[in-house]
């Protein structure tokens, strides 16, 4: 009997719930810390970013109206998809920056449970009744700010990368998300899950390819309304600029966060009032 051949999976895109190839059908190849072969990604286009905010502005009033509660049970089933995967995802890290690589995946899994507790959170931490003068109640509502592309930790980081997509995701907003072009597995993987997840399609749509071809385009775009540059690194004071001109809201990590600035980042605040006895 002959030996089986060694199958290689080949990493799609993921853009509204689907898992399309690039449709420039370009690829290229991830390799270990040591220079082996790992996998084939696919590398996106421009045409491909038009497609994944396309998809994320589709979706993004349908996720914004869902319910505190609901948008909390899909992030919580997403963490108990991933919690049956973990040797797997560990598998595919491959960050020079994690030397444990379970746990990298376990704080993760942690991670996305802490952002699915904060659901129904945001609305009484971020909001609330203000004082005003005259027969009339005075509401401040945080809305989400809509459609956010968020760039992936360079590092591979499993954590870092949830980090830029579920407080956007946790606040009603859509997510495109450029990942780590040399370390892209991992989070790739992760992704993949919300296919099982109850997540609808669009709200979270996930790319791999060159951040200098796709970040100016990205940051560019007029139908992106904020932008995470946790993975901007040198560049990320060009995206910046580059957002600027659409008055994009822009977040930029610094090194001790309280991670509870992520959920301020991309929150709008609507004030209402109601007529006090009506």
């Amino acid at each position: 009997m002959s030996e089986r051949l060694d199958v290689k999976k080949t990493y799609k895109l993921l853009i509204k719930g689907q898992f399309p190839r690039s449709e420039s059908g370009r690829t290229y190849e991830v390799l270990d810390a040591r220079g082996a072969f790992l996998a084939n990604v696919a590398r996106a286009s421009r045409k491909d970013v038009r497609e994944a905010v396309l998809a994320a502005r589709g979706a993004q009033p349908g996720w914004s109206a869902a319910s505190a509660y609901l948008k909390g049970q899909i992030l919580y089933r997403w963490a108990e998809m991933a919690e049956s995967r973990r040797r797997d995802l560990a598998d595919l890290v491959i960050s020079p920056e994690t030397h444990d690589a379970e746990r990298d995946v376990a704080e993760a899994i942690d991670r996305l449970v802490w952002y699915a507790g904060w659901t129904d959170k945001v609305a009484q931490v971020y909001g609330g009744a203000n004082p005003v003068a005259g027969p009339y109640f005075n509401f401040s509502l945080p809305r989400p700010c809509g459609v956010v592309a968020s760039f992936a930790p360079p590092s591979g980081s499993l954590v870092g990368w949830v980090d830029s997509v579920a407080a956007a995701l946790c606040t009603g907003n859509t997510v495109l998300s450029l990942l780590s072009p040399s370390r892209p597995l991992a989070a790739f993987a992760l992704a993949e899950l919300t296919a099982t997840s109850d997540l609808p399609p669009g709200v979270l749509n996930v790319l791999t390819g060159d951040p200098g071809e796709l970040g100016e385009v990205i940051a560019r775009h007029e139908d992106v309304d904020g932008l995470d540059l946790t993975g901007g690194d040198e560049r990320g004071a060009d995206l910046a600029e580059w957002a600027a001109d659409s008055l994009k809201r822009t977040y930029r990590p610094h090194e001790g966060d309280d991670p509870t600035r992520r959920l301020r980042a991309f929150i709008d605040t609507t004030t209402v009032w109601h007529t006090v006895g009506y």
